[in-house]
């Protein structure tokens, strides 16, 4: 999935290289030797140190959850938060450098730190419990699997049901409908944190399209698969990336769509054909056309 909640980044990267980001006097994440030690949560944050807090805190395991938060550029700076059975280090870039660079930079740290995966996390993004349980005991079983996500429930800033996101669960399914549906949750996912270094890590090629950059490159090398059952309650947020930055966004995705072009899948061409119509269809009507479709259904 290719929208971002709202909490995320300014669109405005500088176009200087910005110098190496420095780290704050939280202590530095490693990875232990309890049942997640080699798992950490990664979240980008630019301001919005209450949605910071409210999402880290719907963290629930039965083992100590790591985070590494990457504070890109935020005034005043994200704080760690003071939660119980999470350790924190916040990693603060020197200047606001958008999400990609927040990103790339966060995989990176998290290699230099020795662990294995990532689990994504936006801030105002709510998880379920026994998330990072549930996906790592999969990736440890599933070792061609690079990138793991879940079904999401959208929902409004104060909680309320929108719809839901249910994508195809194997691997060669994702593949075929890659360009026609949502099919990989970016909030949701865990990264096996090699795999996304070993093809190039995210990169800012693609702007507002970074996430479906990564899996597209994954692909090519590994697999990507969904957990069949809710993971993530994504805020949607129509003052976020997903509204002000749409169009950069569908022109990323499009120029996505043109280079793995798939003649002969027909879900490429509808895929296409869909990208083409969000070039025109307000960003409003398109979210009520979404609330259509996948709205509950009464009885359901």
């Amino acid at each position: 999935m290719t929208n971002s909640p709202a909490s995320a980044h300014n669109p405005q990267a500088p176009a200087a290289t910005p110098p190496a980001p420095h780290r704050l006097a939280d202590a530095r994440l490693c990875p232990s030797n309890d049942a997640l030690g080699d798992v950490a949560v990664l979240m980008p944050a630019y301001n919005g140190q209450a949605d910071v807090e409210r999402t880290l805190a719907s963290f629930s395991e039965d083992a100590s959850v790591h985070v590494l938060i990457v504070d890109d550029g935020s005034t005043p700076p994200i704080v760690a938060p003071a939660l119980p059975n999470l350790v924190i280090e916040v990693l603060r870039m020197p200047q606001n450098g958008g999400i990609e660079k927040a990103l790339q930079t966060g995989i990176d740290a998290l290699a230099e730190r020795g662990f294995r995966y990532a689990a994504r996390i936006d801030a105002g993004d709510l998880t379920v419990p026994q998330r990072l349980a549930k996906q790592r005991a999969y990736l440890e079983a599933n070792p061609r699997v690079a990138g793991l996500g879940m079904w999401t429930q959208v929902v409004t800033r104060d909680g309320k049901p929108l719809f839901m996101l249910t994508p195809p669960a194997e691997p060669d399914a994702i593949r075929r409908m890659r360009f026609y549906r949502s099919c990989l949750a970016h909030p949701s996912m865990t990264l096996r944190i090699d795999a996304v270094r070993a093809v190039g890590n995210y990169r800012a090629e693609y702007r507002s399209a970074e996430d479906l950059d990564l899996f597209l490159r994954l692909m090519e090398r590994y697999d990507c698969a969904n957990l069949p059952e809710l993971g993530l309650y994504y805020e949607l947020n129509e003052g976020g990336i997903s509204a002000t930055r749409r169009r950069r966004q569908v022109s990323s995705t499009l120029r996505l769509q043109l280079r793995y072009f798939n003649a002969a899948n027909l879900y490429d061409w509808l895929g296409l054909a869909k990208n083409l119509l969000h070039l025109v269809m307000p960003y409003r009507t398109l979210q009520a056309v979404k609330r259509r479709l996948f709205a509950p259904r009464a009885g359901t």
